[in-house]
């Protein structure tokens, strides 16, 4: 197994992925590195790309307040390209990242292809939504 399959397989997202699934995802999605302080999401913004966090540290702002920090394994940007809004928040690499992309159409086919990744991305939603409006699971 390459570098790029194996680094797919320790994420949970990707988990229940057999070699030929992550050998799909590795063809949709790019591999980047960002520096420290580079934006990667500007909340008002278009949505553009999905993005998951393989190593590294950012920080989710909305209205200037800190939401979240976030880190390997870790997903956003999902929700303006699930509902076709401006983005939600503002996402800022805190350390170094190195991250996995994907555009519209890529995140779209990872999800009709994968019902198992659709859903956890579903739930991480569902999950942020309870999260912000502080309601109980």
């Amino acid at each position: 197994m390459d570098k790029k399959l194996e680094m797919l397989a320790r994420v949970p997202l990707f988990s229940a992925l057999d070699k030929a699934g992550l050998a799909q995802v590795a063809r949709l999605a790019d591999e980047i590195d960002l520096p420290a302080g580079k934006q990667l999401l500007q909340q008002g913004g278009s949505p553009h790309e999905f993005f998951l966090i393989l190593d590294g540290s950012v920080r989710i702002e909305r209205d200037g307040a800190e939401l979240n920090m976030q880190g390997p394994g870790d997903f956003l940007g999902e929700i303006a390209l699930l509902d076709g809004g401006q983005r939600s928040a503002t996402a800022t690499a805190v350390t170094p990242v190195r991250l996995l992309v994907l555009g519209q159409r890529e995140f779209n086919t990872l999800l009709s292809e994968f019902p198992d990744i659709r859903n956890s991305v579903l739930t991480a939603l569902a999950r942020r939504v309870r999260r912000l409006e502080n309601t109980p699971d």
